[in-house]
């Protein structure tokens, strides 16, 4: 029994020295990402991995946005809740209302005692997903911005030159029809409905969403999206649908599989569908500003953000948290934002990331890929154009976006749909601030 006893504890011992005793801290990564978005989100975790052996990311595709953040919730409740959860920017104040089910960026960072500078950032981000005192509560990854494409071809093809945007309303409802009457099947498309034509529409003419600085100034907001320009530019898309210059084909990512088979001559939808474009357009393609209306004074004034930050979940092991950090400042160093930002058209979300871009000459080569960039940082960023943080909003967007569908459809004017949409969503306002108290 001695000899069994020396043999059972050397082997321990062999096994302490090798470090197979240490099991490796497996990180759940639930994420909304796919096809070229998808894959390097895949990447970026696996050259993670590759990197040190105490942890290991585990990203695992949930489905759209809108699932992913609702099977988050529903883990959460069952208590089998993932780590890090990417959460698209609509679902920020749910997020924040979550008692209990987050663990705070900055109380992550600095528990693990991992370098963390919250000025780091982009500032256009960073204000979206921190405190009014500035404190980080998701850490911004995906960060985009609507803009337009053009298809190339298309625009020759009617006589007109892509190297030249149109840059107005005005100039692009123009275009389709010059567009259309070439023979292309549509003149302008654009995808997630009412992120680009009500909320950017909205901030890059500097307009109010709603008061309270667009709900970020307390839960006891209303909804200002039937005011006379909103009113004009809905009538203005509803008429030129009668013609094809204007073609709605869906809520969300729908359009973009109608401007990628060369049906349209231009669509508005997320800088990050650069990478799509790149791969998958059989013609040139180029990334250009929203247009503005010219006689709104102060416009264009800048964008607003899209896609989506990593929020961490409540109720994990310091062990986990301290993997989780560790991955978080991975995730932020220049490298890594670099190639994630040149692969998808997404924003790098740290400045130095931005700077390491613009240094290397890249811009130069593809100048379409600063576009996000230059337009989230045209202006000082107003009241009416730092964003926007309303509770329930996933919901709120599927009631504009039927408003929408029902003018389109000449089932109802643009300024009763606009109304409509206001008063039920404002309902939905109400219920999120009673349920907050």
């Amino acid at each position: 029994m001695g000899y069994r006893r020396a043999l059972l504890a050397a082997g321990a011992a062999w096994v302490l020295s090798t470090g197979l005793a240490s099991a490796q801290v497996e990180i759940q990564w639930w994420h909304a990402m796919t096809a070229v978005n998808g894959e390097r989100i895949n990447k970026i975790a696996q050259d993670f991995n590759s990197q040190q052996k105490d942890y290991k990311v585990v990203p695992v595709y949930k489905g759209g946005y809108a699932d992913t953040l609702n099977a988050a919730i529903a883990a959460f409740r069952a208590g089998n809740a993932p780590h890090i959860v990417q959460v698209f920017e609509v679902g920020t104040a749910t997020m924040m209302a979550a008692k209990g089910a987050i663990k705070p960026v900055y109380e992550l960072m600095a528990e693990a005692g991992e370098k963390f500078d919250p000025k780091a950032y982009l500032p256009t981000v960073t204000g979206y997903y921190s405190t009014p005192d500035g404190k980080m509560l998701s850490l911004p990854f995906n960060s985009s911005t609507a803009i337009m494409y053009l298809n190339n071809d298309l625009f020759e093809k009617a006589g007109l030159d892509p190297s030249k945007p149109p840059r107005t309303w005005p100039e692009v409802f123009e275009a389709a029809k010059k567009i259309r009457a070439a023979g292309a099947n549509c003149g302008l498309t654009a995808g997630w409905i009412t992120w680009t034509q009500i909320e950017n529409f909205s901030a890059w003419h500097n307009v109010p969403i709603a008061t309270k600085v667009n709900g970020m100034g307390g839960l006891d907001t209303e909804f200002k999206i039937n005011s006379p320009l909103h009113v004009k530019h809905i009538e203005n898309l509803v008429e030129a649908q009668k013609t094809n210059d204007f073609v709605y084909s869906g809520r969300t990512t729908e359009p973009e599989a109608k401007f990628l088979a060369g049906d349209c001559g231009m669509i508005q939808t997320s800088a990050s569908f650069y990478g799509n474009v790149k791969k998958n357009a059989k013609f040139k393609a180029t990334p250009t500003f929203l247009p503005y209306y010219p006689d709104v004074k102060g416009a264009p004034q800048n964008s607003i953000i899209g896609g989506a930050s990593l929020w961490v979940m409540g109720g994990k092991k310091p062990e986990e948290y301290k993997g989780v950090a560790r991955f978080f400042t991975y995730l932020s160093s220049p490298a890594v934002q670099a190639e994630w930002h040149k692969a998808t058209g997404y924003v790098p979300i740290t400045k130095a990331a931005y700077e390491a871009v613009k240094k290397s000459g890249f811009y130069d080569q593809d100048p379409g890929l600063e576009i996000p960039i230059k337009q989230l940082t045209y202006n000082e960023p107003t009241d009416n154009s730092k964003g926007l943080r309303f509770g329930n909003f996933v919901q709120i967007r599927d009631i504009w976006a039927e408003e929408l569908e029902a003018a389109f459809a000449g089932k109802q004017s643009a300024k009763e749909a606009l109304d409509n949409a206001v008063k039920r969503g404002d309902a939905v306002l109400r219920q999120f601030e009673r349920a907050a108290k």
